[in-house]
């Protein structure tokens, strides 16, 4: 990783080990762990849209409902300390598991996806390289998806070859875009902490007047932490929208002029928000900017997939 950049640390009851990283990349795109086996990992956290469902504005599940929130990139995900919008989830191993479960995601049981991966013998080839000659259990399915996202890495934009001495790797306009986001008239970096690009903390945005979905308050029953929302990371920011954890904000201009604005105010907002007085010609700077967290070699990824079912096609990884 670049100079700057947090280690990637690894749990010691999940050390690293290749063979889970091969069985968790499979696992990652195998349908049979949904209940009707219709929908994979990747079904929603498309590789070539940033690990998102790139143009939703809910994630899906196997009964066709929509959910209440967007779905976020796993880009770095495995330097988080917290995970999902509300930071329900303190570990990769605990918070892959969720969606299984959950009824209308992927609708299964552990029972039921140890019993499908032990009827199939690529798995159980696969399990017995990572583990030995240990049963397909299901904490061991969990440390194989962990072991895999820890490695979906995002960090060869071209604002890390500029920070990496390449003075030509950002445009004019995206240095003076950088210049507002770290400095005190955008103020943007105070929340979106480089080189991750989010400080992992929670905050409310003020994004509506009314609060629909409470947010980290469904974690700590603490009114405070109503219609907080961690900070997403704005790494390949302009291939993940629509934006915000319910994707109401349709482009990232939009996303943008909300905070010119100063959100919407009311008792929650945090403080932190505030109307920054951008012209346009400094917003469309700061878009550039954006746009040059974008890392084309995370999208650029071999072809050599599993079948994504639901989509009928490979996807690249």
């Amino acid at each position: 990783l670049p100079e700057g950049w947090p280690v990637l640390e690894w749990p010691r009851d999940n050390p690293y080990s290749s063979a889970k990283a091969v069985l968790g990349r499979r696992l990652f795109f195998e349908s049979a762990l949904s209940v009707d086996s219709s929908l994979s990992c990747a079904a929603c956290h498309i590789p070539t849209a940033a690990f998102t469902t790139r143009g939703r504005t809910f994630s899906f599940g196997v009964t066709g409902k929509e959910l209440d929130r967007n779905t976020p990139s796993l880009a770095n995900v495995g330097f988080a300390k917290s995970l999902t919008f509300d930071g329900g989830f303190s570990s990769l191993e605990a918070q892959v598991l969720a969606p299984l479960y959950a009824k209308d995601e992927m609708g299964m049981t552990a029972e039921e996806i140890e019993s499908r991966l032990a009827g199939d013998s690529l798995y159980v080839r696969l399990y017995r390289q990572a583990y030995g000659n240990a049963p397909i259990r299901i904490d061991g399915v969990a440390q194989a998806l962990a072991t895999y996202l820890r490695l979906v890495v995002s960090y060869r934009s071209p604002w890390d070859r500029w920070k990496a001495g390449d003075s030509t790797a950002l445009s004019a306009a995206a240095r003076r875009g950088e210049a507002i986001f770290t400095g005190k008239k955008g103020s943007c970096a105070i929340c979106h902490v480089p080189p991750l690009f989010t400080d992992g903390s929670f905050h409310n945005v003020g994004l509506d007047s009314v609060i629909h979905d409470i947010g980290r308050m469904r974690i700590t029953g603490l009114e405070a932490d109503k219609g907080r929302f961690k900070t997403p990371s704005l790494r390949n920011i302009e291939h993940t929208g629509p934006y915000m954890h319910d994707g109401s904000v349709a482009t990232l201009w939009e996303a943008v002029e909300h905070f010119n604005a100063g959100g919407v105010v009311h008792a929650g907002t945090d403080t932190l928000i505030r109307p920054l007085g951008l012209t346009p010609e400094e917003v469309s700077d700061l878009l550039k900017f954006l746009d040059a967290l974008s890392d084309s070699a995370f999208f650029q990824q071999p072809e050599t997939l599993p079948k994504n079912k639901v989509h009928g096609r490979f996807r690249a990884l």
